[in-house]
């Protein structure tokens, strides 16, 4: 086989090197046109063709989760060969997420809640916080319905555990706090209120309503919202967290959508009007803002406020005497009059549910989410 490597002259190697690429670009082009032509007669074979020839990608091709919940865990991502599974089998990760459904930390909010009424959010940001912060807080307000903006004071008293226990006894279901660093926003926090949980996000590709080109007017309308592959327990629990966000009946009539799209444990954020061209064709137009936030850490409860100044504790045998005089002086008490109303403190300790660490992603294809 010729080699043109084997030419001496350097201008007459390059070009026959020039002519080779030309030709298979052509003859790749032919076959390309000739196979074009024959699917257009038999559209069978189109389909048949990409069946058979699937890229793979991170997405398809991801290390298997045991926490998968979806139907058939094997055909999603990865490929466990020789497993045989029956109808009990495909069927117990649905009996699964309806078990975690009942019970989760949510459960009671969408039980007893007015799916017609919006959930009271208070969104505020860290302290000292400066104008670009503040300008994407006034985007979550207009993209959450019932939410509430006040700025937050600096001092001791005004931490994150304390704001989220003031915010639970004014009945507000849910606590955004907006924090940034070097004058731009990079984190946010979601608090459950009263009992949490509490999730934290880096935020990053901000894209504010007005830095989009062409962006659609936003009305006072519910949106609809959109959850795309949430498909772990741990998904699953995030995308619970955002439906508490906005109402369960949305007004279809303003024809917006919000859409949390997950890919490779990335939230993409987007908020689009939909119009509809024909009777089958339906056009969008982004309203703002789009954003992407990457879980860190999911804690138990509310966020804890630490006493550095707490004094020691005392003996075993000295607090279990006052344990004992203490519920005898509580037992006294109710007999003689009526409980008082449980006041709400925050915890004195986090509690991790699940944290983001370099040594969990063992490949690029392990994903959480």
């Amino acid at each position: 086989m010729f080699q043109p490597s084997s030419i001496k002259n350097k201008i007459k190697r390059e070009e026959l090197s020039r002519k080779a690429k030309k030709a298979k670009r052509q003859a790749k082009l032919q076959k390309r046109l000739e196979q074009a032509k024959v699917e257009s007669n038999d559209p069978l074979l189109k389909k048949k063709r990409i069946a058979e020839h699937v890229p793979r990608t991170l997405d398809n091709t991801r290390e298997f989760d045991p926490t998968f919940l979806t139907e058939e865990p094997s055909s999603s991502t990865s490929r466990i060969e020789d497993e045989t599974t029956g109808p009990t089998d495909s069927a117990q990760p649905v009996l699964e997420s309806a078990e975690d459904i009942a019970t989760d930390p949510f459960a009671e909010y969408f039980t007893s809640k007015d799916p017609s009424k919006p959930p009271k959010v208070l969104i505020t940001t860290s302290m000292k916080a400066t104008r670009l912060t503040y300008d994407f807080c006034d985007e979550l307000v207009s993209v959450v319905p019932g939410a509430e903006f006040i700025r937050r004071k600096k001092g001791k008293g005004f931490e994150i555990g304390h704001i989220a226990v003031w915010a639970a006894g004014r009945d507000y279901d849910n606590l955004i706090v907006v924090n940034e660093d070097n004058k731009n926003p990079n984190a946010i926090t979601f608090v459950h209120l009263p009992t949490g949980p509490t999730a934290y996000f880096k935020l990053s590709s901000i894209a504010l309503t007005k830095q989009i080109s062409g962006h659609a007017r936003p009305t006072s309308h519910f949106p609809e919202l959109i959850l795309n592959n949430f498909v772990t327990r741990l998904g699953h629990t995030v995308g619970r967290f955002f439906q508490t966000l906005f109402p369960a009946m949305p007004e279809f009539e303003g024809r917006q959508v919000v859409t949390l799209h997950n890919q490779r444990d990335f939230l993409f954020f987007r908020r689009h009007r939909y119009a509809f061209r024909s009777i089958e064709k339906a056009a969008l137009q982004e309203i703002g803002p789009r954003f992407t936030l990457k879980l860190r850490w999911l804690k138990k409860g509310t966020p804890a406020v630490l006493s550095l100044g707490q004094p020691a504790k005392t003996l075993e045998l000295f607090s279990e005497i006052s344990e004992e005089i203490q519920a005898e002086e509580a037992n006294g008490q109710e007999d003689q009059s009526e409980p008082s109303k449980k006041t709400l403190t925050p915890p004195t300790q986090d509690e991790y549910l699940w944290q983001w660490r370099p040594e969990i992603e063992t490949t690029r294809r392990t994903f959480f989410l």
